[in-house]
């Protein structure tokens, strides 16, 4: 090797050659991002759904279907647990309106709290507890076997067609069934308030008469109709993440009930704090 020979070196070292950049530091996790994602992406589920809702086709057979299947395990149940829902109640109120000599105001104060939080929370647990479950262990077993992937290779949405009827199926039964637990709660209530306190029938519906009003039950069907799109959503979101396979399909439906129920009570109580500021109470 001459003198003028030299060995070649390697790119970067050599004179006035810049040197490559240097790899990028690993990022380091942001606090409390983990604990965000979840949140963002039933948010995100939400609002895909509700954008489907609107769009064609329709599937309007498995609407029926969903519906008529929520219908069927909710109707009884919840008519069975309104009557002495409404029975404590009015046996609790009825107890304390006559401690303080304000026995007319009896019918007004049982019916109003059974029509405002009674009725819509009891629906609700019972969708989230009977249909949702379901909705969360027929979605995840479809996940696990790979169905909802096979249905996307194929350009069918899994969102338009098994999501959204599951959804609306369950906000239509809580509309619906909120009235009929109105209705017999009330009754309930009134039996034993007539029948075991000794109260007046006339002075229990003049007091449900004198402070009760329509806004009342227009938030009470407002409840029921978000808390059951709570529930239809939170169990399609489990169930189209389950892990760990056919135990974690079960996992999944303890979380989507456990989930339903923490976020059912946080939500009634800022729409009951809403109702209140807006909507005067009605005097006697």
């Amino acid at each position: 090797m001459t003198a003028t020979e030299h060995t070649p070196q390697p790119a970067g070292e050599r004179p006035g050659e810049p040197s490559p950049a240097a790899p990028p530091a690993a990022r380091t996790p942001v606090p409390g991002l983990g604990f965000l994602r979840e949140p963002g992406r039933l948010f995100a589920l939400s609002l895909t759904v509700l954008r489907a809702v609107f769009r064609r086709p329709f599937q309007f057979r498995e609407f029926v279907e969903q519906f008529w299947f929520i219908a069927s395990v909710t109707i009884l149940p919840a008519a069975l647990v309104s009557i002495p829902f409404g029975a404590v109640i009015a046996l609790q109120v009825g107890s304390l309106t006559s401690q303080i000599s304000a026995q007319s105001f009896t019918g007004a104060a049982s019916v109003l709290v059974n029509i405002q939080q009674a009725s819509p929370l009891i629906v609700a647990l019972l969708i989230s507890g009977a249909a949702g479950s379901a909705i969360c262990a027929d979605l995840g077993s479809r996940t696990i076997r790979e169905e909802l992937d096979a249905m996307e290779v194929m350009g069918v949405s899994p969102i338009q067609r098994l999501v959204v009827p599951r959804v609306l199926a369950t906000v239509c039964v809580a509309v619906l069934l909120n009235g009929m637990v109105s209705v017999v709660g009330t009754l309930g209530g009134y039996f034993f308030n007539v029948v075991l306190q000794d109260g007046t029938p006339g002075a229990y519906l003049a007091g449900f008469s004198a402070l009760a009003q329509l806004p009342d039950l227009y938030i009470s069907e407002t409840k029921a109709l978000i808390f059951g799109f709570i529930a239809g959503i939170v169990a399609s979101y489990r169930g189209l993440n389950p892990r760990g396979g056919p135990k974690g399909v079960g996992d999944a439906v303890n979380q989507s009930v456990v989930i339903t129920f923490l976020l059912l009570f946080f939500v009634n109580m800022v729409l009951t704090g809403i109702y209140l500021q807006l909507v005067p109470p009605k005097g006697v």
